[in-house]
Order: structure tokens, then C-alpha cells, then sequence
């Protein structure tokens, strides 16, 4: 459901964008309210959702006006409450959507190019789809704010539904770890900032300008092909030291000096700063583990294993975590990994680093792996790991007992959906509607024709 959100919001503001460049008078397919819904507007969406390869249930040119006068009467609402989407908010997300644009269709000019529009206008645009967006998710929360299930409610709508229709829960895991981190050597350290220091002297005596080094050495594989760009950001967005750095940062032909974050060093030039974000550019080197420290920490996670599986000293696994992981994550909590996407111990399979899920694949319940290479998915530094699989629950249709929490989703989804519902069809009943001739042959998810008679 949020990859198919994601998807509709970006075919809409695709679809906004494209269709303000219309100025011909235009066909009215729908009145709602004192909204006029355009033709253009449903064929801009249309062809939008063709291109995005998103399936669309029924005849699109009964579907998609029916969604745009349904968010018509939720936005009529919003002025009735007086419901406000803090400017933050729509700045934050307009810049996030921009980022998105440019990544993948690979520069600003591109994206100029693909809207026929300047940048400026372009985010203008964008601001009023997605704040009409956030508008309509805020009177939707405030209308199903006091959904509270209790454990019988859950109950009581698990026993009227079919078993056939219950959600499959792919398999799950719960796996333990021990990571060491090699020792990076002091000189490798004291090389990369001198890398660093001979980047920063180019830039600042204008041999050299920042996006090209970006481009050629910086090792951010997210922002380097766009010349170190990370795009506005929050400082809850940034690392700590970063966002310390760029936050101080007042003059947009300097650079700063070496940051040192959790990820590797840095150095990084302003582009703007606007409110409480700002748009920076940055290098960045990882400092390289030695292949003999790598071999180090392997010999010593090899022999920790052995003296757990021998039970040596009472040793276990547990305490092991504690006083020798350095996963600072997992260390306090037994060992066990945290899925922080489901802030849950479990994990899909998929949901695993590459590395540790190929290991736990081959293992059963209890096992301890032998020592493995793999990079941590934050720092992306090379480490080494041990893992123990702790627990495997197979792939099942939901049960009341066992997977509680997705059932009680599941109901708050199906009352949230309830009282929206509800709320439309009232909302239809006070609300002025009126579909011209050739927009009317239908079978609409809701009575738009009757409504008002």
C-alpha cells in the first residue's frame, strides 16, 4: 500500500505540473462544489498512470475523476476545521519529491527539460499538490483519531473473517550478532585527510571547482554523480558532526574543514541555506581496512565461537554480545538485531543485510555461524560478524495468537476505512455535484449521480 501511495502521489504531481502548461479553454468533465474538475486534468493522470505501469481497477475515465472529487471534498472540509499543513512540512517533502525527480532522471536541466518549466516554477507547483496532499491526510487522521482496539475488538473481527482471506506472514527470523570492527591504522587515517586538505586548497585557490572532485573521488555513491549534492535537509536528517558543520557554514565559496562522522571524513561546501535547511554538497573517504586486520578479527571471533559451543568459562553467546560486540545496536539487548523498519526482533528474510541473510539461510535454530565479512549497512565499513539464529517462525496465515499485531492493524485499517466510507457519503448528500453528458456511464464506487436530487 505505500509503494502504491508513493506511486499516486508522484503521477499527480507529475500529472499538475504537465497540465498547468495547458492555457486553451478547457472541457469541465466534473463540478464538485464550486471545484471544476478538468478533462485535461483526468487525460494528464491517465496517461500518467499508463506510463507508471499502475493498475487501475475499472474504466480510468471513471475511476480517476471520482478520486479527484472525493480529495475535492475533503479539501472543502479542511477549510470548514480551518486545517493548516505546517509550511516545513510541504517545504520538506517538495524538496524530498525534487531530489527524487532529479535522481532518477539524472540532473536538474533534465528535469527542466521533462516539465518545460524552470526549477522555481516547478517546486511553486509542487508546493500546492503536495500541500493539498497532506491537507486531505489530516482531515482523514482527525476523522479517525479515536480508533482504539482493544484485544476483544481484535477478536471479534479475526472470527469474522475468513481463513482463506487472513494475510500470509512470510517467514520471519530472530537473529543474534557479534561484530568487531578491524582497526583502521593510523596512517591510512592521516592519508585520506590529506587527501582531503589538497581537495579543500583547490577549491579554495579556484583550480579546481567542488562538484568535480565530487564527482571523480568522493566515495557517497548517493550524491556523487550530482556533484556531492545531498539536496535540503533538517538537521534530525544529518548526521550530527555534518549537520554541526553545515549549520555553521555561512560563505558558499569556502569549504569546511575535515568532519568526522561515523561514516568516514568529510569535507563540505554550502550551495543555500532556507529556514531550518540547508542544501549542501560534501567529499567523502572512507578510510580502508587493512586485509591483516581483517584476518585479526576473524581469528578472534573463530575463537570466541569455539569457547561458547564448548561452553568454556559459562561463557554464551549472550554475554559475549555484551561485553565484546561493538554493534552498539544489538550489544545490550542479548545480541539480538533490532528491525528498526517494523521496530520489531523479527525479520523477513529479505529485510536482513545481504550478508547475514545468506548466512542464516543455511542455519538452523540454535546454530552459531562461523565468522563472515560484511558491511555495515550504516557505516558501510567492512566488519566481522558472528550470528546466532535464535528463533525461525514459518511462512502462516495470520493467527490471533501468534501475529496479534498485524491483526490489530488490520482492524484499525478496516474501521479507519469504515468511517471514511461514512463520512463521503454524507459529505456527498451537502455538497452541490454535477457530471456532464458523456462522464456519466459509470459504476462509481460511490452514488455521485443521485446525491443531490
Amino acid at each position: 500500500m505505500k509503494i502504491k501511495t508513493l506511486l499516486c502521489c508522484l503521477m499527480s504531481l507529475v500529472a499538475f505540473c504537465m497540465s498547468a502548461q495547458n492555457n486553451v479553454a478547457e472541457e469541465v468533465a466534473w463540478v464538485v462544489g464550486d471545484e471544476p474538475i478538468f478533462k485535461s486534468d483526468i487525460e494528464e493522470q491517465y496517461q500518467q498512470i499508463l506510463y507508471e505501469r499502475i493498475p487501475i481497477d475499472g474504466n480510468p475515465y471513471c475511476v480517476i475523476p471520482e478520486r479527484m472529487a472525493i480529495e475535492k471534498l475533503f479539501l472543502h472540509q479542511a477549510k470548514i476545521d480551518t486545517v493548516e499543513v505546517p509550511n516545513s512540512t510541504v517545504v520538506q517533502n517538495v524538496d524530498s519529491r525534487i531530489n527524487y525527480f532529479i535522481a532518477n532522471l539524472g540532473s536538474r536541466e533534465k528535469l527542466e527539460e521533462y516539465f518545460r518549466k524552470p526549477l522555481p516554477e516547478i517546486r511553486e507547483q509542487l508546493m500546492d499538490v503536495i500541500r493539498d496532499q497532506f491537507t486531505v491526510q489530516e482531515v482523514q487522521r482527525k476523522l479517525t483519531s479515536n480508533i482504539k482496539a482493544t484485544p476483544a475488538d481484535v477478536r471479534r473481527f479475526y472470527n469474522t473473517i475468513s481463513k482463506d482471506s487472513l494475510p500470509m506472514i512470510p517467514q520471519q527470523v530472530e537473529v543474534k550478532i557479534i561484530t568487531i570492527n578491524p582497526v583502521i591504522p593510523q596512517q591510512e587515517i592521516d592519508d585520506v585527510k590529506a587527501r582531503l586538505r589538497e581537495y579543500t586548497r583547490q577549491v579554495n585557490d579556484g583550480e579546481k571547482d567542488f562538484p568535480t572532485l565530487a564527482i571523480l573521488y568522493s566515495e557517497d555513491q548517493g550524491s556523487s554523480n550530482y556533484g556531492g549534492e545531498v539536496g535540503f535537509r533538517g538537521r534530525a536528517e544529518l548526521l550530527p558532526e555534518y549537520a554541526a558543520a553545515a549549520f555553521n557554514l555561512n560563505d558558499t565559496k569556502r569549504v569546511s574543514k575535515i568532519v568526522e562522522t561515523e561514516v568516514g571524513f568529510h569535507i563540505i561546501q554550502l550551495i543555500e541555506k532556507r529556514g531550518d535547511r540547508v542544501n549542501t554538497r560534501h567529499i567523502l573517504l572512507r578510510p580502508k581496512v587493512a586485509q591483516n586486520d581483517i584476518d585479526d578479527a576473524i581469528m578472534k571471533l573463530d575463537s570466541l565461537r569455539t569457547d561458547i559451543l564448548a561452553q568454556k568459562n559459562n561463557i554464551t553467546f549472550e554475554n559475549a554480545a555484551l561485553y565484546i560486540s561493538q554493534d552498539k545496536d544489538s550489544k545490550n539487548n542479548n545480541g539480538v538485531m533490532l528491525n528498526e523498519k517494523e521496530h520489531s526482533n523479527m525479520f523477513e528474510m529479505a529485510d536482513l543485510p545481504s550478508e547475514v541473510g545468506k548466512v542464516v539461510a543455511t542455519m538452523q535454530v540454535g546454530d552459531i555461524s562461523k565468522p563472515f565479512v560484511m558491511m555495515n549497512p550504516k557505516t558501510n565499513r567492512q566488519q566481522v560478524a558472528i550470528v546466532k539464529l535464535s528463533k525461525r517462525v514459518d511462512a502462516h496465515r495470520a493467527d490471533f495468537a501468534d501475529d496479534y499485531q498485524v491483526l490489530k492493524d488490520l482492524y484499525e485499517n478496516h474501521k479507519r476505512q469504515e468511517i471514511i466510507e461514512k463520512w463521503i457519503e454524507e459529505k456527498q448528500k451537502t455538497t452541490y455535484v454535477y457530471i456532464e453528458e458523456g462522464w456519466r456511464d459509470c459504476e462509481f464506487q460511490y452514488n455521485w449521480l443521485n446525491v443531490n436530487k
